[in-house]
């Protein structure tokens, strides 16, 4: 049976692990430490147990978490049960860190774009480029941390044994010069070598296409073995984790629509390769 752990209590055992692992202990240290089983210690970081206030403030002062930490991931767990998760972003989104780690953990990623190249598949020019667009008002420093955290986000696509990532991308996302035309060639190159890999698929909804439910917005579905699916939502300066069944359902029921009006891989893939005037790879094959 699926387990119903929220978002929010994934979050902090996917911390308690985090900070045990930078304090260099093993699960045995810190239930030797606190007089908790091994077991228990091993099943809260991997959210196979339920997580109770009192547990999670005696490891956290254990690790000698800061305070600020220990009340963030205290008011987490108060919220626990609460399903779905909105946030505001700053200048610095600060659900980056949890979509990372709930993309490490994922079996499956589908991503759909209707502005921009995924972020999972963007060179670092043409996302210094994007970031600097969208907001001119970050510091050089912001726009670093940024763009390390994309290209952190950006391994597991490379990974071995990672998840399958399928992109999703509407035909403007082809026609739309961010960076200029240098770096836009670039960038559908890079989509091209990726699109090689066994575990990524990329795909176009065409100009063509009747309207669909992709014109609300980008999304994304992340599917997990053992976990139940969310899905990850941004408008204009906030972000939703939702988990909710009906709600991860209306988005997989519109990434199916999506799928059924897109251009096949292989089409896709030569609409690619023509916007740059380049062969595929297939084409180049003898």
């Amino acid at each position: 049976m699926t387990k119903r752990t929220s978002v929010r209590q994934r979050r902090v055992s996917a911390e308690l692990r985090t900070l045990r692992m930078a304090a260099g202990m093993t699960c045995k240290e810190v239930s030797d430490g606190l007089g908790f089983s091994e077991s228990k210690i091993s099943r809260m970081e991997t959210g196979d147990r339920g997580l109770y206030a009192d547990d999670v403030s005696a490891i956290l002062g254990f690790l000698h978490a800061p305070t600020e930490k220990r009340q963030e991931l205290l008011q987490l767990l108060r919220e626990g049960e609460q399903r779905n998760w909105h946030e505001t972003n700053g200048p610095l989104p600060p659900n980056w860190k949890d979509l990372i780690r709930f993309e490490e953990t994922a079996a499956a990623i589908s991503n759909f774009e209707t502005m921009v190249v995924p972020g999972l598949a963007q060179i670092p020019e043409y996302s210094r480029a994007l970031i600097h667009g969208v907001n001119s008002q970050l510091t050089e420093r912001e726009v670093e941390r940024l763009l390390t955290a994309r290209t952190t986000r950006q391994m597991i696509v490379t990974r071995r044994e990672g998840p399958a990532v399928h992109l999703l991308l509407d035909e403007m996302v082809l026609r739309r010069s961010i960076g200029g035309r240098e770096i836009m060639t670039a960038q559908l190159e890079h989509l091209l070598r990726l699109a090689r890999r066994s575990n990524v698929t990329i795909q176009v909804v065409p100009f063509a296409a009747t309207p669909h439910p992709g014109l609300t917005g980008p999304f994304v579905v992340l599917e997990f073995i053992d976990e139940p699916a969310l899905a990850y939502v941004e408008s204009r300066g906030t972000s939703s984790f939702l988990e909710e069944p009906d709600l991860v359902g209306s988005v997989r029921l519109a990434w199916r629509e999506l799928l059924a009006i897109a251009m096949s891989p292989e089409a896709s893939l030569r609409l690619i390769a023509d916007t740059i005037g380049v062969p595929t790879q297939e084409e180049q094959e003898p």
